[in-house]
């Protein structure tokens, strides 16, 4: 690949230069493609080579070779080390460029600089999981791992650019130009607050539409909050390994009345949201109840309410932090809840009750945006 000026052009004018000169004062760099692919809960697949000497895993795919693009490049990779022939790729998720010296390129080999395309690879189903096989001297390993988890197998520079395409997949965001590990132009919501998807144990437990069992607690409150557009607010909490998404909503306390007041209570704390008419959609069994306390077998219920007011940010009384506020598809919202098909399929259902209840509006598709800090007045 060649770069439009070198220092060569500031020497000599090209009308001096013979056409074998001028093409040689072109700056080479190396060319690669890559693949995020993920599973049904938004885990990332990552590769484990076995000619590498610092241990790092990777995206997979490879070098472009001479005289080919770099979305034929991907596509001769996946098939080569998954074994998966013809999976599609809907896009490029991010373009990436590696200074020659930066701290990450390997030591004692030399190297011109990279330029990477992330292509976005999709989710993969069970079956084609099962059917990936591996060339066994190249890779010896292949895992589906949480954001989180996968940065720390990869090289910090390589964590940066999965993530980016990961959030530009999420967050439908244009490609996410990078150099060096960083965005050169603006950083989207998820990026500026290192948002990850929250995978959770509980993904595939059946929603159940029916009353709550009496014999059975309610221990969470969590609901699809919409505004008039058709879009829910996301609440992400931030920690040292990133922040994650979740439901607004929360643990039902002894002094709430009803789960509902829960919600109301939460809602105002976690994320300054004012509700209005929450409506049950359904309950998912806890059957262990461990994170409160192993109470045993409860109910987890799931609402959707209308937002009609969010005030301008505050500190969660519960945590002493101030959380973040996103606004987000109830798709996109399904997608960095780590819910899997079932939660496409609850999400499909809340938007289906804002629109019978209150007229709301699908969503159209749309980047993932912040709340401002001073809160929004909706009409």
């Amino acid at each position: 690949m060649t770069t439009p000026v070198s220092r060569s052009d500031h020497v000599a004018p090209r009308a001096t230069l013979s056409a074998g000169q001028h093409a040689a004062s072109r700056h080479a760099v190396w060319a690669g493609a890559a693949a995020l692919v993920t599973d049904q809960v938004g885990r990332v697949l990552l590769v484990h080579p076995t000619y590498r000497e610092d241990d790092r895993w990777l995206l997979p795919g490879g070098v472009v070779e001479r005289g080919e693009h770099p979305h034929v490049t991907c596509r001769r990779e996946i098939t080569e080390e998954l074994g998966l022939a013809n999976l599609p790729l809907s896009g490029v998720l991010a373009v990436h460029s590696l200074s020659p010296h930066h701290p990450d390129s390997q030591p004692g080999t030399p190297f011109p600089g990279e330029i990477r395309f992330v292509f976005d690879g999709g989710t993969l189903t069970p079956g084609q999981v099962e059917a990936i096989r591996l060339p066994r001297e190249e890779l010896s390993e292949f895992a589906f791992l949480e954001t989180r988890d996968a940065v720390q197998r990869l090289r910090p520079v390589d964590g940066q650019i999965m993530l980016a395409a990961y959030r530009a997949r999420l967050g439908n965001t244009a490609t996410a130009h990078l150099a060096d590990g960083r965005h050169i132009l603006d950083v989207p919501a998820l990026d500026r607050h290192d948002v990850h998807v929250r995978y959770r144990p509980l993904w595939d437990s059946p929603l159940n539409r029916g009353p709550v069992p009496e014999r059975l607690p309610v221990q969470q409150a969590w609901a699809w909050c919409f505004v008039p557009d058709g879009r829910v607010v996301l609440v992400a909490d931030p920690g040292p390994r990133g922040a994650l998404p979740m439901l607004p909503g929360g643990t039902v306390e002894k002094s709430d009345p009803t789960p509902e007041d829960t919600l109301h209570r939460e809602a105002a704390e976690e994320a300054q949201l004012a509700l209005t008419d929450p409506v049950r959609l359904g309950w998912v069994l806890d059957e262990t109840g461990e994170v409160y306390g192993s109470v045993g077998p409860n109910a987890r219920l799931r609402l959707a309410a209308r937002v009609t007011g969010i005030g301008p940010a505050a500190v969660d009384p519960a945590t002493g932090r101030s959380f973040v506020r996103l606004l987000a598809t109830p798709a996109q919202a399904a997608a960095l809840l780590g819910w899997g098909p079932p939660g496409a399929r609850q999400a499909l259902l809340a938007a289906e009750t804002a629109h019978e209840r209150w007229g709301i509006p699908t969503a159209r598709p749309a980047a993932i945006e912040e709340v401002p800090v001073k809160g929004m007045r909706l009409s």
